[in-house]
């Protein structure tokens, strides 16, 4: 069921104080399952290519943020042009989650420790909610995409495979 409270995270405590209308969606699947967003998905009974991911990647040197949706992959080439660079590879775990404040499984857009440059999947534009990482393992957070690119100065572009 769908709370309208803060959970805790940073993430929750951004959209709180920017007073963002948002719900939260707990859910009970294994970070290392296979399929885990199409699983997360299922949990929460929403249609998969409205969850997205959260991934870190390394874009000539320095980390970007890439939100796309958990039905595809991200395409490294186009974040890393979308980025204004040559060349992305995911960051290491350590330093995503390092970068983030967040574990793997709970990397949120939101509330990061450090604030990254931002690309999301322009798919989320056609969506009216879309949903992220809250900012812990075993919990979504639904918002308007407008809302996330504003919190996260993001850019949106063609970024998934």
């Amino acid at each position: 069921m769908a709370k309208k409270a803060a959970a805790g995270t940073p993430a929750t405590a951004l959209l709180t104080a920017q007073k963002v209308e948002h719900t939260l969606h707990p859910y009970d699947v294994s970070p290392d399952a296979p399929n885990y967003g199409a699983l997360v998905a299922e949990a929460l009974g929403i249609g998969p290519e409205r969850v997205f991911k959260t991934l870190i990647a390394d874009v000539d040197g320095s980390l970007v943020v890439g939100v796309v949706p958990v039905t595809g992959d991200l395409d490294l080439k186009a974040l890393a042009h979308a980025a204004g660079g040559k060349r992305a590879n995911l960051a290491d775990r350590a330093a995503a989650e390092r970068s983030s404040g967040y574990v793997r499984g709970g990397i949120s857009p939101l509330g990061q420790r450090k604030r990254l440059p931002t690309v999301i999947d322009d798919s989320a534009l056609g969506l009216d909610r879309m949903y992220v990482s809250a900012g812990r393992r075993g919990l979504q957070v639904g918002l308007a995409p407008a809302d996330l690119v504003r919190l996260t100065g993001a850019t949106t572009a063609a970024i998934r495979t």
